[in-house]
């Protein structure tokens, strides 16, 4: 098994910055996509961007240019750096791993953490 904590939400105003992290634990051998999902208030859980292994990454339209993803390989540890926040990205930020590139069939989640932006 495979454990995400994720740690850094809390509020903040409307165009400041948070940096989200996440650590992976456990029967880590590798993992090559890692990323971030989120969860507003009576939404659907929502891509944020994942970061490959090689380097790659996408990005949602609605956070492009604001957000940013990085990773510590050696850390298995992944951030995401938001910037210029506004109150729409108010949500619980989950981070997400998964073991294949091409395959979707074993995934993993953290618990989440909460970011409030007030406007």
């Amino acid at each position: 098994q495979v454990q995400l904590v994720e740690s850094g939400g809390g509020l903040v105003q409307a165009g400041g910055s948070l940096r989200l992290s996440c650590a992976a634990s456990g029967r880590i051998f590798s993992l090559p996509v890692m990323g971030w999902y989120r969860q507003a208030p009576g939404k659907q859980r929502e891509l944020v961007g994942v970061m490959r292994s090689g380097g790659s990454s996408t990005y949602a339209d609605s956070v492009k240019g604001r957000f940013t993803i990085s990773r510590d390989n050696a850390k298995n540890t992944v951030y995401l750096q938001m910037d210029s926040l506004k109150s729409e990205d108010t949500a619980v930020y989950y981070c997400y791993a998964r073991p294949s590139i091409t395959s979707w069939s074993e995934n993993y989640w953290g618990k989440g953490t909460l970011v409030t932006v007030s406007s």
